[in-house]
């Protein structure tokens, strides 16, 4: 497994994605055991890092991935937890809140990374950060992160954050090159600062025949390459989901397939 190490912590290139993981927005009871069970297979697996959060299937994702991690008996220092806090949350009181209803959820004392999960059009940016700040002065958040934030939006949290931001996770993709236009990758980039990418291989573009033949050349299946192709990319991770455990292995396998620069300019050519 390839890592990335910023700010003293160092993260795998590629880690596990809780969304649809007991359900949507909702929590839906009766994909309790596949869900347990994609959980399992990766920890077995061996992903360390798992992002969740309080809207995935209402809270039940973090129900789920606590459950999983205490059946697997390992030491909470194994795994890497991040979770989110809604947009509906960002209130002093309701960020504090949030945070204490997914540590009981997730059972464990602390969160490794904390992110505002969406920017809300009206958030009062200080009083969400006073609340983030504290968690982590109180120990129960090692670090924070933001998701979803235009440059403008990430400089703002970078000056109100006390310490440095570990993450800013937006959706990025071979085809999905938005957060590169509109300057965010650069920027984190130059100031150590990972972007996580969600959505890595959603796209109608994995299906494609020049795709498709450059995996067959390689001997891997086109979500692999598009994998690759992101975490060839310094200071870019990614978040990737599947319930299928040949999935789950192919996925990490991805970190290890290195991609020449001339292979890196034929696939950023085949998304443009």
């Amino acid at each position: 497994m390839k890592f990335e190490t910023v700010h003293g912590i160092t993260l795998p290139k590629i880690g596990f994605g809780c969304w649809t993981i007991g359900g949507e927005a909702t929590a839906d009871p009766s994909q309790d055991e596949r869900s347990l069970a994609a959980l399992r297979s990766a920890l077995a697996l061996g992903y360390t890092h798992f992002d969740t959060a309080e809207y995935y299937a209402a809270g039940h994702s973090e129900e789920l991935l606590g459950q999983a991690i205490r059946q697997a008996g390992l030491p909470r220092q194994a795994v890497f937890i991040t979770s989110k806090v809604s947009p509906n949350h960002l209130s002093y009181d309701d960020v504090l809140r949030s945070c204490e209803n997914s540590l009981r959820r997730l059972g464990t004392d602390y969160l490794d990374l904390y992110l505002i999960h969406w920017p809300e059009r009206h958030m009062n940016l200080p009083e969400t950060f006073r609340a983030l700040n504290r968690l982590v002065r109180e120990g129960k958040v090692k670090h924070l992160g933001v998701s979803n934030f235009n440059l403008k939006l990430l400089q703002a949290a970078c000056a109100l954050s006390e310490t440095p931001l570990l993450t800013n996770q937006v959706p990025y993709s071979l085809p999905d090159r938005s957060y590169v236009k509109n300057g965010v990758l650069d920027y984190c980039q130059k100031n150590d600062i990972l972007l996580t990418a969600y959505s890595p291989v959603k796209s109608r573009f994995f299906k494609g025949k020049k795709l498709a033949e450059f995996a067959r050349q390689r001997g891997v299946t086109p979500f692999q390459v598009g994998l690759a192709w992101l975490v060839h990319q310094p200071r870019v991770i990614t978040i990737p989901t599947s319930f299928n455990p040949q999935h789950q292995a192919e996925n990490l396998a991805a970190a290890e397939l290195m991609l020449t620069d001339d292979e890196m300019a034929f696939l950023n050519g085949l998304a443009e």
